[in-house]
């Protein structure tokens, strides 16, 4: 997170402290005290974040009340639910951006509209992370010149990955058409990333994991990158943050818990696995009939062209013809 929000202007300080098992809210807790906060508060649901913030001594506790976690609050805002109630304790799909604001409002004590998702997203890149960024692409080849997308083709939940294959074949439409390709992923993603770049036949394709990317540098990357195919996962939101082109692949996670800001330089095609489905009703509640692979390939095709990225619409037909 330290990286991710760094060289912003907006925070006097960001620290990170991390614990994990039976002792970690105890260990976070005892590099929080020392601080001596005034308030926390909780944008996650965990009931550990929680108990680590009470076991720290911060008197006032902002948090909605959840995941049986009440009582360690000081301040509980209940979450909105549906009224057919349902998947995951019934919650609405509430976009993220407006359910921390809800927080932030209470906290300064004024109302909330749930309609404001925030204006937009913003992040910023450092000297150091430019200068890692293009170290990787001097590594690869890449001119400075040279167009480029990136595909972001993993996920904490395999059910989120559109299938290998199909990213290969974007791939290689994308480098016919003139594009460098780079190929995103953690380290623990390197080899799907290995994978789809066999699979495109693009000898020339940038396996970032590879290459050494950190999220630092991957800021840098996304920021001059022309488009990003995603599924939904992080680094889409860091396209977003830089107006960059997005289409991105929904499966079972419901499309609306992660609506972006809009920016009046970025244009985002949002695909799901099944346009049909109820709109009282969540894509988690039916994995079998929201599996991401129900999107096809023409689809996303024709996603790129719609957001405006250089891939002209008779690609579509093209891809068509070539994977029917």
């Amino acid at each position: 997170m330290d990286e991710l929000l760094g060289g912003l202007p907006f925070f006097d300080e960001v620290h990170v402290a991390r614990g994990s098992g039976v002792m970690g809210p105890k260990f976070v807790a005892a590099k929080v005290r020392p601080r001596r906060y005034d308030c926390a508060v909780l944008l996650t649901n965990s009931f550990s974040t929680a108990l680590t913030v009470r076991i720290a001594g911060i008197p006032r506790r902002i948090g909605y009340d959840r995941d049986a976690r009440g009582l360690l609050l000081t301040d509980r805002l209940p979450a909105l639910r549906r009224s057919s109630g349902g998947w995951g304790g019934g919650f609405a799909p509430v976009p993220a951006v407006s359910y921390y604001l809800r927080a932030a409002d209470h906290l300064l004590g004024r109302a909330h509209d749930p309609e404001d998702l925030g204006g937009r997203l913003e992040l910023a890149v450092s000297e150091r992370e430019a200068h890692a960024a293009a170290e990787i692409l001097g590594r690869a080849g890449v001119g400075t010149d040279e167009p480029r997308v990136i595909l972001n083709p993993g996920g904490n939940n395999p059910a989120k990955r559109w299938p290998a294959d199909r990213y290969g074949q974007i791939a290689r439409l994308l480098h016919e058409r003139g594009f460098r390709v780079l190929i995103n992923g953690s380290p623990g993603e390197a080899e799907l990333v290995d994978e789809i770049v066999r699979l495109s036949g693009v000898s020339n394709a940038v396996a970032l994991p590879r290459a050494g990317v950190t999220i630092g540098s991957l800021k840098a990357l996304v920021r001059g990158a022309r488009l990003m195919v995603t599924n939904d996962t992080g680094p889409r939101h860091i396209a977003a943050a830089f107006g960059v082109p997005l289409v991105t692949l929904f499966g079972p996670t419901d499309h609306r818990w992660t609506t972006i800001p809009t920016l009046a330089s970025a244009r985002e095609a949002i695909l799901v696995a099944d346009p049909t489905l109820p709109v009282d009703e969540v894509a988690d509640e039916h994995p079998e009939r929201c599996r991401v692979d129900r999107i096809s390939v023409e689809q996303v095709v024709g996603a790129m062209a719609d957001v405006g990225c250089g891939i002209s619409s008779t690609a579509r037909s093209e891809i068509h013809r070539t994977h029917p």
